[in-house]
């Protein structure tokens, strides 16, 4: 992940504000504001060992009780005239539901593939239109797993559908340069294993990125011709091999799963 230490950046959904925390001690950025979804009480219950006393002390402001999908939590930042040049979300994931209830009753309208697309595109379109400087880069980075079921997410391809931002490319997350930083499981104090991350960039300005952040992003061949991308299998070898693959199983699930948010999109923007 490349980071300018002359940017103002915000974080989202610190769970235990170490990444945070990482970034100040390892980056030293012009600015810093981090947020979690959580109380700062409530933090201090399920994290024991959390950084947020230490960013207290650096006097880095930290804003809890900040939902990424609220709109209004994005608002009270431009109404505050704070302004970002990068907003960061690291490995994103819905929070846990109480109880069979709670699960059956989210998930009766929308599969929690939805929901986490829903999450993610919900942080672009708000962070770019209310949190990122227009006179800025206005980066959002996405950091998430190559692994199921978060590479089903799409995050390169339809994620960012009607919205002024772009993918730009991706990068890796090497979590040796940001010492201190524990992954941790939603809702649960736990370190999660440290397996490899993507960090996936969106712009509205994807023609004029900082040439050392350029340089550093690349885009995976499964989005080039004669590939699936939703699958992220290729090339083909023959006309008959993509045949094959277009009645798959594993393609037609991801036609579903493609279907099923292309009806969230519609129902979001009527």
């Amino acid at each position: 992940m490349y980071l300018n230490p002359n940017w103002r950046i915000l974080t989202v959904g610190d769970g235990d504000l170490s990444f945070s925390h990482a970034i100040f001690e390892h980056v030293k950025p012009n600015k810093l504001v981090a947020s979690t979804y959580d109380s700062a009480q409530t933090i201090e219950q399920k994290y024991p060992d959390n950084a947020l006393k230490k960013l207290r002390e650096c006097s880095v402001d930290v804003l809890n009780n900040f939902d990424v999908t609220s709109k209004a939590c994005w608002q009270t930042l431009k109404s505050n005239n704070q302004y970002f040049d990068v907003v960061i979300f690291q490995f994103p994931l819905i929070p846990a539901f109480v109880g069979k209830e709670a699960f059956e009753a989210s998930t009766r309208q929308s599969s929690m593939n939805v929901l986490n697309r829903a999450l993610l595109h919900q942080f672009i379109k708000y962070a770019t239109e209310f949190a990122l400087n227009p006179n800025g880069p206005m980066l959002c980075f996405i950091t998430s797993k190559d692994v199921k079921p978060y590479r089903e997410w799409n995050i390169e391809g339809s994620l960012n559908e009607r919205l002024s931002s772009k993918y730009c490319g991706q990068m890796p997350f090497d979590i040796t340069r940001f010492s201190g930083y524990k992954i941790r499981n939603v809702d649960r104090d736990k370190h999660v294993k440290d397996t490899s991350g993507i960090t996936y960039v969106f712009s509205p300005k994807s023609s004029t990125l900082e040439p050392q952040l350029a340089k550093q992003l690349t885009k995976p061949s499964y989005l080039t011709s004669n590939h699936c991308a939703l699958c992220r299998v290729g090339p083909f070898i023959a006309e008959e091999d993509q045949a094959k693959h277009l009645k798959a199983k594993k393609h037609l699930q991801m036609l579903r799963l493609e279907s099923d948010w292309q009806h969230w999109l519609n129902t979001f923007y009527s």
